[in-house]
C-alpha cells in the first residue's frame, strides 16, 4: 500500500527529478531533514513504486534516431486476447518510446523514434505483419520538439479553471496583508 506523500517527500520528489545523482546530503539541507531521512524516503518511495526508475535521458538526434513519428493505430477488434498481444508487442520494440491506449478515432497512440524513414517504415510493416488485428495507422512527423519531458509536478491542484501560476500568485497575496488590506478596500 502507498503511504501519502507529504511535503519533504514531494519536495524530494521534485528534486530527484531534475537531478537523480544529487547526493541525500545536498537533498537534505534543501528539505530540512538528514541525509539518512532522506536515504529512508527515498527507499519507500521506490518499495511503493512511487519512484519508478532512475534514468539517464539521452537526446535521440545525438544518438542517431532524429525522426519522431506520432502514430495513431485503430485495431480491427478489441478483444482481450488480440489488445493483450498488440501491447506486449508495442512493449517489446524498443523505438517505440511512449504508447497509450486512448480514447477516440485510433486505440493506440504511439511516439516512436527512427533513424530513417525506412527504420520507420519497416517497423510498421512488422506491425501490421505480425498483429493481424491492426486495421490502420495514421503517422504524423514532429517538425521540431518543443518539450520533452518526465517531470511530474507535484504542487498540490489549483482550483478548477485556474493556471497553477494564478494559483501560486493567489496563495502568496493570501499571505500578505499590504495586498490583502488593499484589496479590502476596492469594489468589483
Amino acid at each position: 500500500m502507498t503511504s501519502e506523500l507529504d511535503k519533504p517527500d514531494r519536495r524530494i520528489l521534485a528534486i530527484i527529478q531534475k537531478d537523480a545523482r544529487r547526493s541525500a546530503e545536498l537533498i537534505g539541507s534543501d528539505v530540512g531533514l538528514s541525509a539518512s531521512a532522506v536515504q529512508r524516503r527515498i527507499v519507500r518511495m521506490r518499495e511503493e513504486g512511487v519512484i519508478l526508475a532512475e534514468v539517464a535521458l539521452v537526446d535521440p538526434k545525438q544518438a542517431g534516431m532524429p525522426l519522431t513519428m506520432i502514430v495513431d493505430v485503430e485495431v480491427e477488434r478489441e478483444r482481450p486476447e488480440l489488445l493483450a498481444s498488440l501491447k506486449l508487442w508495442i512493449a517489446s520494440e524498443p523505438c517505440i518510446q511512449e504508447a497509450w491506449y486512448v480514447t477516440g478515432a485510433g486505440d493506440y497512440v504511439l511516439i516512436i523514434v527512427a533513424r530513417d524513414v525506412e527504420d520507420f517504415e519497416a517497423l510498421m510493416q512488422r506491425m501490421v505483419t505480425e498483429n493481424a488485428n491492426v486495421r490502420r495507422f495514421q503517422t504524423r512527423v514532429a517538425l521540431s520538439t518543443l518539450k520533452r519531458g518526465m517531470f511530474v509536478p507535484l504542487d498540490p491542484p489549483a482550483e478548477p479553471g485556474m493556471h497553477a501560476s494564478n494559483a501560486l500568485r493567489r496563495k502568496k497575496e493570501a499571505s500578505s496583508p499590504a495586498i490583502n488590506r488593499s484589496r479590502r478596500g476596492r469594489s468589483l
